[in-house]
């Protein structure tokens, strides 16, 4: 029989655990704060250093911040190349260090980034404006305008009408009978899909833990003959 805390403890096992992957500006900051709670004293800091080489970033890199370590160069190749942290060469080696004004840097760029687009946008908008209003200056209100505008309006009127009238029949709209046929199909991709999965985790607890595939199945009610559809 499946021993429930047992399976309480799988459960807890990384295989369903799957952390949201850093995106490459979090990387950025959490790897600019090993710097700056260095010369903080941050209790999160366990050497107290002003300056780093590589080596030592990779590893306090995921140890710290949750980075992985093979991302940790070009990261802060990238903090290097945006002046956020600074670098120099010392004899073979390659240290790199920044102040905790680097951050404030950071966020001024992002602020006048935002800035600019903001004033290119107001212009954008202001000469719309401006060409909109000439336009409408030179418009000439003629009597085959009137009716141009009155047979628009007609038709957008009829074509309103259509539309309900096609809504009656929804069941039989081509359009909408194939929208369902994929999504059965998607459905159905899915469901293989979740029961290989469920099948791999079966193995695996299989393998790892020595639980047994039936108890693992009277468990989470899984009748024998499941399979794909």
């Amino acid at each position: 029989m499946l021993d429930p805390l047992c399976f309480a403890e799988c459960l807890n096992s990384p295989v369903y655990q799957a952390p949201r992957g850093l995106s490459a500006e979090e990387k950025r900051i959490k790897l600019l704060e090993i710097f700056h709670e260095s010369e903080t004293g941050s209790k999160f800091s366990p050497s107290q250093k002003d300056f780093y080489q590589l080596k030592e970033l990779e590893k306090l890199g995921p140890k710290l911040k949750g980075i992985v370590s093979q991302s940790v160069k070009d990261v802060l190749q990238s903090l290097v190349d945006d002046n956020l942290v600074c670098s120099d060469k010392i004899g073979t080696s390659n240290f790199f260090w920044s102040f905790p004004s680097a951050k404030g840097v950071m966020l001024q760029k992002k602020s006048d980034s935002l800035e600019t687009t903001l004033t290119s946008t107001q212009a954008a908008i202001e000469t719309l404006k401006t060409a909109i209003n000439e336009e409408e200056s030179q418009r000439t209100i003629t009597a085959e305008r009137e009716a141009a505008l009155a047979r628009r309006s007609e038709l957008q009127a009829r074509l309103t009408a259509l539309h309900s009238e096609r809504q009656k029949y929804g069941a039989s709209d081509p359009v909408q009978i194939n929208a369902k046929r994929g999504a059965i199909e998607l459905a159905k991709e899915a469901a293989n899909r979740h029961t290989e999965n469920t099948m791999e985790i079966i193995s695996y607890f299989k393998r790892t833990r020595g639980i047994d595939p039936k108890d693992f199945r009277a468990h989470l009610e899984i009748p024998e003959d499941w399979e794909d559809l």
